[in-house]
């Protein structure tokens, strides 16, 4: 009898049919066979009951010719996709592109690769789940009729290009919930005072004031009465606390941590996880529940016992915080915990042991630290308490699985209750409040799991799609939102605020999840959230078209015909143009100064060409030659000589000679004596800055414009600083 394996990825194949053994052959779909036509036209039969109107892949024909030949020549064939909804469409959608029949045709999964679990599946065939396909035949429907229903209305009422997602909108709305909370915050200054104080001949510790004053004279007071006063310990507090151990992966909290601590993208952190996973060594990535198996928990408790001692080990399992733990039902974890390190690549081994430590660690008994607070002031008490905080380690527990989430160990003196203090030195540092930090990927994955917004499967494509829009800018690992990403939800925000909504996106996702339990019905679900929708976007059709994206400045009118200036929208973002243009070929402007291209400034004297003060997608820059023969260079590979107007400079008032000093840049200030390379000075995108073999240093108060070469070279020679205070900036 021979039998016909099917799963989505040649890796998976190669390794499955090795445990399979003789009579079973093993192929690959490389991955979806069949999709949604990519013109909305006839995509899916509304009134027949939002019936999707598949077609074959168009690079999937020949896989497909080549299943369907190894199915007629098999006894039975087997769908062994993935063991969530969208393994269970590509079974279904594999069995009806090949025309399986029924009675031969069967469906296994299996939360990991490893040979018992794939025997062991292949004992328990069972049926295409239709539940958990049409969960996800809904969210893909659902998915196309939201998306292409509010991309169509943006790309008349916006502009042209532009789309909006079911998930990806809610998404940007709360990167930009968290950037007007930026831009309307106000800075306060404090003042964080802190002491060296030592007892007798021991090395002074820093504590610091519990309070922050508000006041520059206020902190001089306290600096001065800790100057001469006579300090002493007043209290020192110990107590013991418990650290329990983390619960073991899930996709989003495998995402942040891997984003964290090996600071890999959502997205590249699955990639890797998929290599794992079809080479046997963990389990499946995508689920959101962190419960074990007993026969995993089993097999942990061993290892931990024989690692590090049975006082170590502490059994347990974890629950699902979620009202639907679906997906696969099982944490990510190793397949065999005994193998310490697993992978191919650095990527991969690394990865690995992040998810085996995770998981041994968490079934490990807790940690127990000893926290140590000592408190001090001066005699008289005139001032607030200065406090310092310790910590050791009294039993270690699970970290020692897990080091790396140990921390950083504080060892305080033996000090006792009015034991004297010598102040070594005390000093203030005034600071300004910082506005809350904008999310990180792992941290935008956090919220939208704490809020219900998508689900395991989509956390990765979501970051990607609002980078690869050009909503959001990735600097370091902040998400920055781009000013098209600000118009493009500020816009869904004032017509759609309901469907973009975390209530209507989380309650949507439920429905899914109820449709996969069997407990709704796809065709009423789809009707009771499509058909209002679609009524709302009727209703949008009359709105006016965003071209004026707020009043202009009464004060500013057009230069060349003296008309009303508007803001509208660009390819950078928002800007201000002649009311009249295209007619009026008059001034386009950022933030209301005005920009006069059609104007030069004078002449290059390298090559006479004249040069121009133009708007670009970052801002205003000048420009060497004439703007309308700048296309023509470009086809001929003649990039313009270009440079950035600093932005406190009114573009307006830029004059010839201002110019000049901007093309100026990049300067070349010499060639250094240890290495005979050049060091250069220009601007880039985070300010003015020198380089010298791909070393680069800001320049924080030397000008770009004189910095001499000598100056750069005692630059070059400090240590490079790495990272930024973490919780308040100082003032300048």
């Amino acid at each position: 009898m021979s039998t016909l394996v099917i799963v989505e990825s040649p890796a998976k194949a190669k390794t499955i049919e090795k445990y399979l053994g003789p009579g079973f052959s093993v192929k690959a779909s490389v991955g979806h066979v069949r999709d949604l036509p990519k013109s909305n036209k006839n995509a899916i039969d509304i009134d027949g009951g939002y019936i999707p109107n598949y077609e074959i892949v168009a690079t999937k024909e020949k896989v497909l010719a080549e299943l369907r030949a190894a199915a007629k020549k098999a006894d039975e064939i087997v769908l062994a996709t993935d063991p969530d909804r969208e393994g269970e469409a590509i079974a279904w959608h594999l069995m009806e592109a090949l025309k399986l029949p029924p009675n031969k045709t069967k469906r296994v999964t299996f939360n990991e690769i490893t040979k018992g679990a794939v025997q062991e599946a292949f004992k328990h065939p069972r049926d295409i789940d239709q539940h958990l396909r049409k969960a996800q035949e809904a969210r893909r429907v659902l998915d196309r009729l939201v998306g292409y229903d509010l991309s169509g209305l943006i790309w008349k009422k916006v502009r042209y290009g532009l789309s909006a997602g079911r998930v990806q909108s809610p998404a940007l709305r709360i990167l930009m919930e968290r950037e007007r909370e930026i831009r309307a915050f106000i800075p306060e200054d404090y003042w964080v005072i802190t002491a060296a104080l030592a007892h007798k001949n021991n090395a002074p510790i820093t504590y610091t004031c519990k309070d922050e004053p508000r006041t520059e004279e206020e902190a001089t007071r306290i600096v001065q009465a800790g100057t001469s006063g006579d300090w002493h310990v007043m209290s020192v507090e110990e107590s013991e606390q418990k650290r329990n151990p983390y619960p073991p992966f899930t996709t989003s909290t495998l995402q942040q941590a891997a984003s964290t601590r090996l600071g890999m993208t959502p997205s590249r952190t699955m990639a890797i996880a998929q290599k794992l996973y079809e080479a046997g060594h963990i389990t499946y990535m995508r689920t959101d529940s962190p419960t074990l198996s007993e026969a995993a928990q089993k097999d942990l408790a061993n290892l931990v016992k024989t690692m590090f001692g049975a006082e170590y080990v502490d059994t347990k399992n974890f629950k699902s915080k979620g009202k639907n733990a679906q997906e696969a039902h099982e944490a990510v974890r190793p397949t065999h915990p005994n193998k310490l390190k697993a992978g191919n690549t650095d990527e991969q081994k690394r990865l690995y042991n992040l998810i085996w430590a995770r998981t041994v660690a968490s079934q490990m008994q807790p940690a127990r630290l000893i926290k140590t607070k000592i408190r001090a002031n001066i005699a008289d008490a005139s001032i607030p308490d200065f406090a310092v905080t310790g910590s050791r380690v009294k039993h270690d527990g699970w970290l020692t699985a897990d080091p790396a989430a140990r921390g950083e160990e504080v060892l305080l003196p033996e000090l006792s209750e009015g034991d004297t203090l010598t102040c070594k030195n005390i000093e203030s540092d005034a600071r300004q409040t910082t506005p809350p930090n904008r999310y990180t990927e792992a941290g935008l994955v956090k919220e939208l799991e704490k809020r219900g917004i998508g689900r395991p499967s989509t956390y990765a494509s979501i970051m990607k799609n609002l980078q690869d829009r050009g909503y959001v800018d990735k600097q370091g690992k902040t998400l920055m939102p781009t000013d098209t990403g600000d118009v493009v939800s500020s816009f869904l925000e004032q017509n759609f605020a309901h469907y973009i909504s975390d209530s209507f996106t989380a309650d949507m996702e439920n429905e899914l999840d109820d449709i996969a339990e069997g407990s709704r019905q796809y065709r009423d679900t789809l009707a009771g959230i499509y058909e209002p929708f679609r009524k709302e976007i009727a209703n949008k059709e009359d709105i006016p078209k965003l071209t004026n994206l707020g009043d202009a400045p009464k004060e500013f009118t057009c230069p060349t015909c003296g008309g009303a200036m508007v803001y509208k929208l660009g390819r950078g973002g928002k800007f201000m143009s002649c009311a009249r243009y295209p007619e009026c070929e008059g001034a386009r402007t950022e933030a209301g100064n005005v920009v006069e291209p059609d104007k030069p400034l004078g002449t290059y004297p390298e090559t006479g060409e004249p040069i121009f003060v133009l708007e670009g997608r970052f801002g205003p820059y000048v420009q060497v030659g004439d703007p309308k023969t700048a296309k023509d260079k470009a086809k001929r590979k003649e990039k313009p000589k270009r440079a950035s107007i600093p932005k406190d400079k009114n573009p307006n008032e830029v004059t010839l000679q201002d110019a000049l000093k901007y093309l100026s840049l990049p300067r070349v200030l010499g060639i250094h004596p240890d290495t005979s390379e050049p060091i250069t000075a220009s601007v880039g995108r985070f300010g003015p800055y020198i380089v010298h073999e791909k070393d680069f240093r800001s320049l924080k108060t030397d000008d770009v414009y004189t910095i001499t070469l000598e100056r750069a070279l005692e630059i070059l020679s400090e240590p490079k600083k790495t990272g930024r205070g973490r919780f308040a900036k100082k003032r300048t």
